[in-house]
């Protein structure tokens, strides 16, 4: 479970918007990044520990499962699995709501497609939700779509027509590609969905690799390479897939051992990945970050380095910012176990 820490965010937050950015851990690119209205993600009363930096923001009953970065506004965006919304994270180190569309019910994997001034979460109800129902539960899920600026919907994507007559729906995450088309997974079918910008749907890709093992959860994270290909994980084997968006065709990737409990990828600047596990659905799992590269156009990849135990409980995803790798822990295996909602979250930086 999440531990409650005394909040050290207010003075953390309140540097960057004053300019106060630690020189000694800011990326290069990020020199150009405006501090207005963005979270500060390192100063000088940042919290230190052995893991990276430490962000703990307030936001009750908010338990979110995924994070992305806004370049617009600078600062974080964060879903909930309790609430079913999407919320900004402030300067203050609270949330505000960007999304409250109460046909979302429970909330995911969220991107910003900056490009095309648009927000996309994965929405779902696997019934831990305020607002979960037995009309929605297990048979609700698909992909929101936003106005970036002003969080008005431009579409809901439902998926479940594409594979009808199943008793579990869980839309747990997606990737944008640089055209705005998203590529969606759900841990309970084994296929990759494909959603364009005005909203087609299709099935791209179907494998028997995709599925989980003994019910558990099949296809987890997926992530665009910049090289125009995706990555995906399955939590419960632990298997790494490269798909191709162009026609489906998929291989599996060669790895040093599994990635049990494999949940959200990310793409470093360098072209690593980062794979956050969890025991929350396969309990041979472990909560760690790991980094893997490849020198064979991700066919086969090797461990750079993991980090085991993840100081933070629970962890579910990590997102690039121009100031490094931040992994969320939100309590949503807490949540699902039966527990009380966190008030707290927590960003913690994967350290270089």
């Amino acid at each position: 479970m999440l531990t409650r820490r005394k909040s050290v965010h207010k003075g953390v937050m309140a540097a960057l918007a004053a300019g106060l950015l630690g020189a000694a851990v800011l990326a290069p690119e990020a020199s150009a990044v405006p501090a207005t209205d963005a979270v500060s993600l390192h100063s000088s009363s940042a919290v230190r520990s052995g893991t990276g930096d430490v962000l703990d923001i307030e936001s009750p009953d908010l338990v979110p499962e995924g994070v992305t970065w806004d370049p617009t506004r600078n600062t974080f965006l964060v879903s909930s699995a309790r609430k079913g919304t999407v919320s900004i994270v402030t300067p203050q180190g609270t949330t505000r709501p960007l999304v409250t569309d109460p046909r979302l019910v429970s909330t995911y994997g969220v991107h910003v497609d900056a490009a095309h001034q648009r927000v996309l979460v994965a929405y779902a109800d696997p019934g831990a939700a305020e607002s979960s129902a037995p009309g929605t539960t297990n048979r609700i899920s698909g992909i929101g779509v936003f106005d970036l600026r002003t969080g008005e919907p431009i579409r809901l994507v439902d998926l479940t027509h594409l594979n009808p007559g199943r008793s579990n729906y869980f839309v747990n995450d997606f990737a944008v590609a640089p055209d705005g088309t998203a590529y969606v997974a759900d841990v309970f079918a084994p296929e990759i969905y494909k959603v364009t910008p005005d909203g087609r749907t299709s099935v791209l890709a179907r494998d028997a690799g995709f599925a989980g093992e003994d019910d558990r959860p099949g296809l987890n994270g997926v992530v665009w390479h910049p090289s125009g290909y995706l990555l995906t994980v399955n939590d419960s084997t632990g298997s790494l897939y490269r798909v191709s968006p162009r026609d489906g065709q998929v291989r599996s990737v060669r790895l040093e051992r599994p990635l049990l409990g494999g949940d959200g990828l990310s793409i470093h600047g360098d072209g690593d990945l980062a794979v956050v596990t969890n025991t929350m659905a396969t309990p041979k799992g472990r909560e760690a970050v790991t980094v893997l590269h490849s020198t064979s156009d991700w066919c086969g990849a090797t461990t750079v380095r993991t980090v085991a135990p993840w100081a933070s409980s629970e962890p579910t995803t990590s997102v690039g910012t121009p100031y490094g790798t931040y992994v969320i822990s939100g309590g949503v295996g807490t949540l699902f176990s039966g527990g009380a909602p966190a008030d707290t979250f927590t960003l913690r930086r994967l350290l270089p």
